[in-house]
């Protein structure tokens, strides 16, 4: 037996991730940075117990190449998110491969320890022990105590009984595993029929002062497994001490009572017996324990020469084994239905799913109160999380055909809007005449090369300065200023005058605008060449645009059918997972069933014998 599982396979999930972590604090180096965001968007879901939402992201950024530099924490955590919902084969397969890569004992001795709680939780014992022994060197303390726990319930399991004695029999100190430890050595010893042995170390366990309730729990159950073996083996004074122990209002009260009763009666105490079977006949009837007291009464009351009280107890006890079958068979019905898993599944909100998820109350309706046995079992608790973990997934997969129809409006949108633009865009380009520029910048280019090697210092004049030297030069070339007459000779002079200033001027500032002009030339070839780059570029992305939406709609429409598919999957899976969940809830309640009708039957046979001794007994002359 394992001290609080449940809890305790959660701490190993964490503490296997945060080992590096622990490393990396009791060395003081520097604290692991998730330097990937995809990953840490991961991570956020998983420490919000979301497990679903990080398993869909994680697959998608590994698919997409996106957590590289935590590929390695990524599968050990997709692998503890697979396990999270039940599939232990997947777990296993992730982390036997890292095992096979993996040259860090601590985290290899952590992982193959894991393995063995997966094994072992799904009943593959060989598996399990197979695990345990690839450990080389100590795990921390906490999960040594644990990995030695659990081989020694692999070998109780297994029927080795010597063996796990062997390994559990130098566990010292007053602690909750030593406790453990010693009850599994008493259970291993009545096993194997060493009930004396056993005897003496369950009964200092049944003996100790607890300190806690789950240890109060413990101790009753030692106590009542003690108190059951003595009577299996004849010593009924001996047995009534440990079963006297079991508190009275704890979970293994009615079967203490039923034992201490039976040992009274094997003693022919049936006064005495009497006494603990009349506590039990005011608790619940679902309860085997309360269930056989009744029977036990009457018997115990012919015993005592009490006929006529005899027979009214198992009048009382047939009518409500009739009454309480009837209940039975009506829960049955509405099990059959499928209306108490409606129920469930309406009752719980499928806000939390997966390994760690607990049923903190019993849905309301008649068959509730029968499941409290189906529902301790480990066979039925993971059913029903597989149950419940299928219609948060057919959920999850309505919500996503939903959002592909969201998608194939905004594509479709999306493309309406590029074809409504592109016909502008077309035009807009087909009205550049972009080659033509380049045409006319290369024939400026050549000019300029010509009035640089010719010096041409009127090409570069301004609109103004070619307008005043084409008036000088027109009025120096009039035919009156040849005239040798002084007034003609004056306007030659200013003339002269002029055109030499304009010219000094332009030759000046020849090189300034040379070098301005080259430069805007520059600018326009850059500009072209840019535009030119943008026109490839502009085509390329009418292409490319083209291809998107065609890769786009093929798989948003291509989504519908395979979200349809995966939905009727779902379906199908969840009415086999409703018809194993309603078997086994059926099952448990047709075993009740049963034994009220054998109790029945015993119930009318015994009364059947008290009426012919009754009848007997009137027939017999005073």
């Amino acid at each position: 037996m394992l001290p609080g599982r449940s809890i305790l396979n959660r701490l190993s999930l964490l503490c296997l991730f945060a080992a590096p972590l622990v490393s990396a604090a009791s060395s003081d180096r520097e604290p692991i940075v998730v330097s990937e965001p995809h990953y840490g968007e991961v991570l956020y879901y998983f420490y919000q117990d979301d497990y679903f939402p990080a398993i869909v992201r994680l697959l998608a950024a590994q698919e997409q190449e996106q957590v590289i530099e935590h590929g390695e924490q990524a599968e050990v955590l997709l692998g503890g998110l697979f396990l999270s919902y039940g599939q232990h084969l997947e777990a296993a397969e992730i982390f036997e491969r890292l095992l096979a890569g993996n040259s860090d004992p601590d985290t290899r001795n952590r992982t193959w320890f894991f393995l063995a709680k997966i094994w072992y939780q799904r009943g593959y014992l060989e598996k399990s022990r197979s695990a345990l022994a690839n450990i080389e060197g100590d795990l921390p303390d906490s999960l040594q105590r644990e990995a030695l726990m659990l081989n020694a319930q692999i070998l109780i399991d297994a029927g080795e009984y010597d063996a796990a004695i062997a390994l559990l029999q130098n566990w010292k100190g007053r602690t909750e595993w030593a406790s453990y430890a010693k009850f599994n050595i008493g259970v291993a010893l009545v096993r194997s029929g060493r009930i004396d042995q056993a005897a003496e170390l369950l009964n200092e366990l049944g003996d100790m002062d607890p300190f806690n309730e789950e240890l109060n729990a413990l101790r009753d159950k030692a106590n009542v497994a003690l108190g059951y073996a003595l009577l299996q083996d004849g010593q009924y004074y001996a047995a009534k001490a440990p079963l006297q122990r079991v508190r009275m209002e704890g979970p293994f009260s009615n079967k203490a009572l039923l034992g201490v009763g039976w040992a009274d009666a094997e003693m022919e105490n049936y006064d005495r017996a009497l006494v603990p079977w009349m506590e039990l006949r005011g608790r619940d009837l679902l309860d085997s324990a309360v269930q056989e007291s009744m029977l036990a009464i009457p018997y115990a009351m012919a015993k005592l020469d009490s006929i006529s009280q005899a027979a009214d107890h198992y009048l009382n006890a047939i009518e409500a084994f009739h009454e309480e079958s009837n209940r039975l068979d009506r829960a049955i019905g509405r099990i059959e239905s499928g209306e108490f898993f409606d129920t469930f599944v309406a009752d719980y909100p499928l806000d939390s799913t997966g390994w760690y998820w607990e049923l903190e109350k019993l849905p309301e309706g008649p068959e509730a109160r029968y499941l409290f046995h189906v529902l301790a079992s480990h066979e039925f608790q993971e059913g029903l999380k597989n149950y419940r973990d299928l219609n948060y997934l057919h959920r999850n997969l309505d919500e996503w055909q939903q959002n592909v129809d969201v998608y194939a409006y905004m594509l479709d949108t999306r493309q309406q809007a590029f074809e409504q633009r592109l016909p502008v865009v077309q035009d807009t380009l087909a009205r550049t005449d972009v080659e033509g520029m380049v045409q006319h910048k290369l024939g400026l280019d050549a000019t300029m090369d010509n009035i640089e090697r010719s010096h041409d210092w009127l090409a570069l004049a301004t609109k103004s300065e070619s307008d005043m030297w084409r008036e000088v030069t027109e009025i120096a070339d009039k035919p009156a200023l040849g005239a040798d007459i002084p007034e003609a000779a004056e306007v030659r002079d200013k003339t002269a005058l002029i055109k030499g200033v304009l010219q000094w001027g332009l030759e000046r500032d020849f090189n300034d605008r040379h070098w301005n002009v080259r430069r805007e030339l520059q600018d326009v070839g850059e500009g072209l060449v840019q535009t030119q780059r943008s026109y490839r570029q502009i085509d390329e992305a009418v292409r490319e645009e083209t291809r998107r939406f065609a890769e786009l709609g093929d798989r948003v429409y291509g989504l519908e059918p395979r979200v349809e598919g995966m939905k009727m999957r779902v379906e199908d899976t969840l009415s086999r997972q409703r018809a194993f969940l309603r078997q086994i809830a059926i099952g448990e309640l047709q075993a009740q069933k049963d034994r009220l009708d054998v109790y029945t039957i015993q119930a009318r046979f015994a009364l059947a014998a008290i009426y012919d001794i009754s009848a007997t007994a009137a027939e017999v002359p005073e």
